[in-house]
């Protein structure tokens, strides 16, 4: 059946919008939110209880106006939200946001907007809403998020310190002309700076457009002297705000941004964020008279006003969510736009990994690299580095700790991986990123421990693993008492060449964990991989030292059941600490030495003291890296959750298998061939 377009999915009646912009029909995204706000896109003339769409104050808008005056009917104007996009529209990318106005545009003060109508009306005043705002700030900072975050972050260029910065935008920017202004009032911008900071250093920070090639500005070489330079280099306003001394605009965002850095920017135009007592205003507007703090300035633009889109489940959402999109999408161009060179890599690997680190240049892989390959990064799979490859500064890349719906060794391709350019996390001989992120997340913020208690609590309510095999319930008749689940791992695995002392090997796991418990009820759990033929770690006389050897058993069934976990390296400890159990570590996993298990290994160097919530934040949100199968995109871990609860995961067909049972033999006595 065809869907009526006059309807959402939940059947309720859209409003009719009619538009003269071909980018309403072209541009996808665009048309979906305006859709998903409520609006049926049309072609054609609008009657009564309609409406005309217009861009902003784009050189189509007067196709609509003109329509609108004619037929008497209401117009929304619609732009891009505050944050937008990794590059620029006219790059290609589609904006993660709207703002869709009954009103005006939001950078046109002939008219109010509804923007202004919140920051005048609204009483923001609502205390769960200003925390929001306050902490969506400082995730901004910290995160480096801005309209378009196409940067590499990096320490601040000494030229900028305490430097005065002089704001560019694109030439006939729809917010300059509104605001009425034009090159006579850029120029004398500048000459306001140098006149009111004549001992300081004037920065002129030219727009990403201008810088991309796109369009041009209104500064140029000729406006440069003895102390005033132009800067076109791709940077985070935070960075260049953490150190400068005033900012100085006309009508640009980077003016709100600089009020969200704690600066006082003088403003010659008469953009949104002006005449609430937040800036120095050369262009007043008498009607905007109430005074307002930068929090409720920031609720009123980045929460109450957009409408913020969710690519993976084509849907609004929060602004929180909106920024973890941009984040995930923001990580994967800052890292892989340079491109990759990688080696150590298997054959099935690579298509995986150049849809994870591919996107944005396609990766080449080498047998062997013994120069750096720059401008690209070198990657090497984190097992198979070398001292040559490390000294060339190579990144150890690994499987994360949600990697899939299947086993690594029947080649199912991940869904989140970890890249580490100090170590690897399962190698506790030298530090690791994750280790310095673990000792970092005691001082994490209130929004950024809520995320990772959300997270916790999804990761139970729906019985994630690493893996995500399902399986048999526990068996129904076991021994009662204390119960302690002994994880099998495979024995030649790195983590276990890497992290164990005396205990390496299963067995040698069971008969430690029965000397020192010889009461308890011991239910041992081998590896998948062994299971499956695909690797080695059997132990024939399990029953020996165990009281049920559960093969085949759901791992979340067996957590469920327990009460202790005691393992060498495994993972399982990590899940065991999500779930509440005791965990005791004979080897030296990523998650032992910080106070929240029993350690038989000393680690002297993890001297911080996380909580579970801190200790998950750094783990699965700030270290590994996200794929979303189904939209094929960078994405918070959120998604990936989702996609495995769901069971949206393409599963690997019977031609991996056999495969995987041949590259399982070759991995097991490859030695022989040595």
């Amino acid at each position: 059946m065809t869907p009526d377009p006059s309807k959402d999915a939940a059947g309720e009646t859209l409003r009719r919008l009619y538009v003269y912009n071909g980018g309403f029909l072209i541009q996808a995204r665009v048309r979906r939110i305006v859709e998903l706000s409520g609006y049926s896109i049309r072609l054609g003339l609008p009657g009564s209880g309609d409406s005309v769409g217009v861009w902003g104050n784009s050189p189509t808008a007067w196709r609509g106006l003109a329509v609108m005056a004619r037929r008497g009917v209401p117009v929304l104007r619609i732009e891009d939200a505050f944050l937008r996009s990794v590059l620029p529209g006219r790059s290609g990318q589609p904006p993660l946001g709207l703002v869709l106005d009954s009103r005006g545009a939001h950078f046109d003060p002939a008219h109010p907007s509804d923007l202004e109508d919140i920051l005048a009306n609204d009483p923001l005043d609502d205390p769960a809403l200003l925390v929001r705002a306050t902490a969506a700030m400082d995730q901004m900072r910290a995160e480096h998020l801005t309209k378009y975050t196409g940067f590499v972050v990096g320490p601040p260029d000494p030229l900028l310190q305490n430097a005065v910065l002089v704001i560019d935008q694109t030439f006939n920017d729809a917010s300059v002309r509104a605001s009425g202004a034009d090159e006579a009032t850029f120029q004398h911008m500048l000459a306001l700076a140098r006149s009111e900071h004549p001992d300081a250093r004037i920065v002129i920070k030219t727009h990403p457009e201008t810088s991309a090639g796109h369009r041009k500005g209104y500064f140029g070489p000729a406006d440069c002297d003895a102390r005033t330079v132009l800067y076109d280099k791709p940077i985070s306003p935070w960075v260049i705000l953490s150190v400068a001394r005033a900012v100085y605009t006309v009508s640009s965002q980077f003016g709100f941004e600089a009020m969200i850095a704690g600066h006082r920017p003088v403003v010659l135009g008469q953009p949104f964020y002006m005449g609430w007592g937040q800036s120095d205003d050369r262009a007043p507007l008498p009607r905007r008279d109430r005074r307002l703090t930068v929090p409720q300035i920031f609720a009123a633009a980045m929460i109450l006003y957009p409408r913020w889109y969710d690519p993976y489940r084509d849907r609004l959402c929060s602004l929180e969510q909106a920024m973890q999109t941009l984040a995930a999408q923001t990580r994967s161009w800052r890292e892989d736009h340079q491109g990759w060179v990688a080696t150590g890599m298997r054959l099935w690997k690579r298509a995986p990994l150049q849809q994870f680190f591919g996107q944005h240049k396609r990766m080449v892989f080498r047998a062997q690299v013994t120069a750096s390959p720059a401008p690209r990064r070198l990657m090497v799979w984190a097992g198979k580095t070398t001292p040559t490859l490390d000294a060339l500064g190579a990144v150890h890349v690994e499987d994360g700790f949600l990697r899939s719906r299947g086993l690594g060794a029947d080649l199912v391709p991940p869904l989140s991986l970890a890249c580490d350019d100090i170590g690897i996390y399962y190698d506790p001989s030298r530090e690791s990123r994750l280790e310095r992120l673990i000792a970092a997340s005691v001082d994490l913020s209130e929004q950024a421990r809520d995320r990772a208690a959300a997270l916790i609590d999804k990761l139970i309510a729906a019985g994630l693993s690493k893996y995500n095999l399902g399986g048999t319930e526990l068996p129904p008749v076991l021994p009662k008492g204390h119960r302690i689940l002994v994880p099998g791992q495979v024995e030649n695995d790195a983590s276990i060449k890497a992290g164990t002392g005396t205990v390496h090997t299963n067995l040698a796991l069971l008969q430690a964990t029965r000397a020192a418990n010889p009461n308890a009820v011991i239910l041992y759990k081998p590896h998948p991989d062994v299971e499956a033929g695909l690797r080695q770690g059997a132990v024939p006389n399990a029953q020996d030292y165990a009281n049920a050897v559960l093969t085949r058993t759901d791992v979340m069934a067996a957590l469920a059941g327990v009460d202790a976990v005691w393992t060498m390296t495994s993972g399982l400890g990590f899940e065991a600490l999500l779930r509440g159990k005791s965990v005791t570590c004979l080897g030296a996993p990523f998650y032992a030495g910080w106070g929240l298990t029993t350690d038989q290994m000393a680690l002297p160097r993890r001297t911080a003291r996380p909580d579970l919530v801190a200790l998950v934040h750094a783990t699965l949100i700030d270290y590994p890296r996200y794929y979303d199968p189904v939209t094929r995109q960078p994405c918070p871990v959120e998604v990936v959750v989702d996609r495995l609860a769901l069971g949206q995961v393409p599963m690997p067909g019977r031609f991996n298998r056999g495969l995987a049972k041949v590259q399982g033999a070759f991995a097991t006595y490859a030695h022989l061939w040595r």
